[in-house]
């Protein structure tokens, strides 16, 4: 006879955020998988509306700790579009190096502290600390790189205020940043080794179904500018995004989740989705190392995520590298613009994903409509889908050994949801 259980993860501790995870198995077979997140809402969207456009850099940066620079970014692009201003190649130059500090200090932590435990069943970063502190060390210094930058450019490592509408409120000067090329000089050998360790790790043998999604490029690595492309081919105007994608209420979320509009299916956004799309266009040093750890894209197997997090980090210390020996002061930090009725939209791609922000302005510069779509919300249901695929390979008599299992799945998806957790409380009914 069949066996009825029903797991339900009271809270997903020590995540940005506050969710739990509810399986429903009938035997073996998935009835019902909810990735539930029960945060209250925090209305960002709600409260922008009525205030001066240029205080939306600052208050969006407040969205996410780790990820402030795609808020900002994402913001001031939109900003701009609705506008019409069009930036000089120095703010644009040094929005990517602003971008490459963001990067680094999200995947150097994420590599090394949240994912990187499940491979050596360790229950946080500090066991594994203890196993491997050459490796630890290493990533919490190629971290510290990664925000020393955004020290320097963006005012302080976290929630920078340095970012405006039509540039930057200060030009760095040339010292200043020059005084990083020591040190991510040593980060791009650092982020290869790493790079090369992950590789060597055992990964399960999982392959999802995943429509791939990100921004791309006509000549450089997504990160502030491109069209949306998917795996299936299609290319997206960043303008038509929302006649592609919409987002959704569900009953066991607080959180939208964005699906298809044609046929309402989920997709997948994030490094590994990026690596995968835009692998030609990645840095000398990362495309090299791809190959000697023989990486093939497009990858389709989540737990892999945490090689293509670390040829990004190689990409953005490489890249990085560049703009910051060439970088030259300008004048003035910022460009004048007049204020119209309009609206304007943008897509950046965050560390875990595309972001995507719209705004509509008044003639007077106050911002009478916010739309913010984060990377979480986009990957939520793909989520709840690959676990529903994920459990029947994982399931045991032991409920403590499948909630660290399904843990160990979603710490590969995104940052904001794997937040140093590694373990769930559980509710077990069986029947």
């Amino acid at each position: 006879m069949a066996t009825e259980r029903t797991i339900r993860v009271e809270a997903l501790t020590r995540v940005e955020g506050e969710g739990g995870l509810h399986v429903k198995l009938d035997g073996n077979r998935v009835d019902d998988v909810k990735l539930s997140i029960y945060e209250p809402p925090r209305f960002f969207e709600g409260f922008l509306r009525g205030r001066p456009l240029e205080e939306v850099p600052d208050i969006t940066a407040r969205i996410c700790g780790i990820c402030p620079v795609a808020y900002q970014m994402t913001a001031v692009h939109a900003l701009e579009n609705a506008l019409g201003i069009m930036i000089p190649e120095e703010v644009r130059r040094l929005r990517r190096l602003l971008y490459c500090g963001e990067w680094i200090e999200s995947h150097g932590l994420h590599v090394h502290l949240l994912q990187a435990p499940d491979f050596f069943g360790c229950v946080s970063g500090i066991e594994l600390a203890q196993r491997f502190p050459q490796e630890v060390s290493r990533g919490l210094r190629l971290k510290k790189h990664g925000n020393q930058l955004l020290e320097v450019l963006g005012g302080r490592a976290i929630h920078p205020v340095n970012v405006a509408v039509g540039g930057f409120h200060r030009a760095p000067s040339k010292n200043d940043l020059q005084r990083l090329i020591p040190d991510f000089q040593w980060g791009l050998e650092a982020a290869i080794e790493t790079t090369k360790w992950v590789a060597s790790l055992e990964y399960p043998d999982f392959l999802c179904d995943w429509e791939m999604i990100s921004l791309k490029h006509p000549s450089e690595y997504p990160m502030n500018e491109g069209r949306i492309v998917s795996s299936s081919g299609k290319q997206i105007e960043v303008s038509a995004y929302e006649t592609e994608f919409a987002e959704h209420h569900v009953a066991h979320s607080t959180a939208l989740q964005s699906l298809r509009t044609d046929g309402q299916s989920s997709y997948y956004v994030g490094p590994l989705a990026r690596v995968s799309l835009a692998f030609d266009q990645l840095s000398p040093a990362a495309r090299r190392t791809a190959e000697a750890i023989r990486f093939e894209v497009p990858c389709f197997n989540p737990f892999r995520a945490i090689i293509a997090r670390g040829l990004e980090l190689i990409h953005a210390f490489e890249e990085g590298l560049e703009l910051l020996k060439t970088y030259e002061p300008w004048v003035p930090a910022k460009k004048h613009y007049d204020y119209r009725e309009e609206e304007g939209c943008a897509a950046t791609e965050a560390p875990r994903g595309l972001i995507y922000h719209r705004y509509k302005v008044s003639a007077d510069g106050k911002v009478e409509f916010a739309k913010i779509v984060p990377p979480t919300s986009q990957n939520q249901r793909q989520i709840e889908k690959d676990l529903a695929q994920w459990i029947p390979k994982v399931i045991t008599t032991n409920d403590q050994q499948m909630s660290d299992d399904c843990e160990r799945l979603i710490r590969t998806y995104d940052p904001c949801i794997s937040c140093s957790t590694h373990f769930l409380r559980l509710k077990v009914e069986r029947r």
